[in-house]
């Protein structure tokens, strides 16, 4: 974890904790990631657009922790926080590692200032038609790159058994 991310006073704690535990397992999925990709694991077959090739799988879960932030910052009428879009398909092998520091970088302090009342209630609906308050949607977040690490986990444990 970055030593500025440590640093960074919240209001509320538990938001810095989900921020950080946030940080710790994306940079852990994205190394199982590339040992997955070297070993050239193949994803199950889905109509999942998500789940077409790895690209497209880094793409999501990227994607998403960007998706979770904007809209964090969204319901809580924050400012943007500004990250990028993600790199496009044929892109996102290469610049990968560089996109995670950038949108770890604008994860760190949107929430800081946000007074610990204001991740109970209310709850949001999310993009998917949940609802959520603020502090589920960062356990959300958190637990939403362990899901996938420990997919491809399991699947390059059963390439292994294959080999």
């Amino acid at each position: 974890m970055n030593s500025d991310s440590r640093a960074t006073t919240y209001s509320y704690r538990g938001a810095r904790a989900m921020v950080l535990l946030h940080e710790e397992y994306l940079r852990s999925c994205l190394r199982t990631w590339k040992l997955g990709k070297e070993a050239g694991i193949l994803l199950p077959v889905t109509d999942d657009p998500d789940y077409e090739s790895m690209e497209s799988l880094l793409r999501h879960i990227l994607g998403a922790a960007r998706g979770y932030m904007v809209w964090m910052c969204e319901k809580l009428e924050l400012p943007d926080p500004t990250i990028d879009p993600v790199p496009n398909l044929d892109k996102i092998a290469e610049l990968g590692e560089s996109y995670l520091e950038h949108l770890l970088e604008r994860w760190r302090t949107p929430l800081r200032d946000v007074s610990v009342e204001r991740f109970g209630i209310p709850t949001y609906p999310s993009r998917w038609g949940v609802d959520y308050c603020i502090d589920a949607m960062l356990e959300h977040a958190v637990r939403h790159p362990i899901r996938h690490e420990f997919q491809l986990k399991e699947l390059i444990r059963v390439r292994g058994e294959e080999s």
